[in-house]
């Protein structure tokens, strides 16, 4: 059994060490697999007020989380030079307008703080407490993010 387990912890740290490796050094790369992370969570606490999936509190907590974990990553990766490469979506604006940007992603990561503070227990506050997060990602990425077509 012993043995085992040391298996399974040696293949799991193999496989994260290789998740990494892929997910790049870039900040391109490194802010899109956030946004990814980002969007695991959306659809979680999404699934969950669409009525898709049943309440599952400590599924909405750890989505929240996921998102106070971006939150305190995302602006730093969008430094000077990393306007475009590995497709990017971010806007020119997000340069030339820093302060906006950074005002924006400050109001986002409140809302997450304020949802985490609120620790829904049930789908009514979830939707109380995700409803101003999704509010605060939806403003900066009709500012920030260009379009998909």
């Amino acid at each position: 059994m012993a043995s085992f387990r040391k298996f399974t912890i040696t293949v799991s740290l193999l496989f994260v060490t290789m998740g990494l490796a892929v997910a790049g050094d870039s900040p391109q790369e490194q802010r899109h697999e956030l946004m990814e992370d980002t969007g695991g969570g959306a659809k979680t606490i999404g699934k969950m007020l669409e009525g898709e999936n049943p309440f599952d509190a400590a599924a909405a907590m750890e989505a929240l989380q996921t998102w106070a974990k971006v939150a305190g990553q995302f602006g730093d990766l969008f430094p000077e030079g990393s306007e475009t490469g590995f497709d990017t979506e971010a806007k020119p604006n997000i340069w030339s307008d820093r302060e906006g940007f950074d005002a924006a992603l400050n109001a986002w990561a409140e809302a997450v703080d304020a949802a985490i503070a609120a620790s829904p227990q049930d789908l009514e506050a979830l939707g109380a407490a995700a409803g101003p997060v999704f509010k605060k990602c939806k403003a900066c990425h009709e500012e920030y993010r260009v379009k998909d077509e």
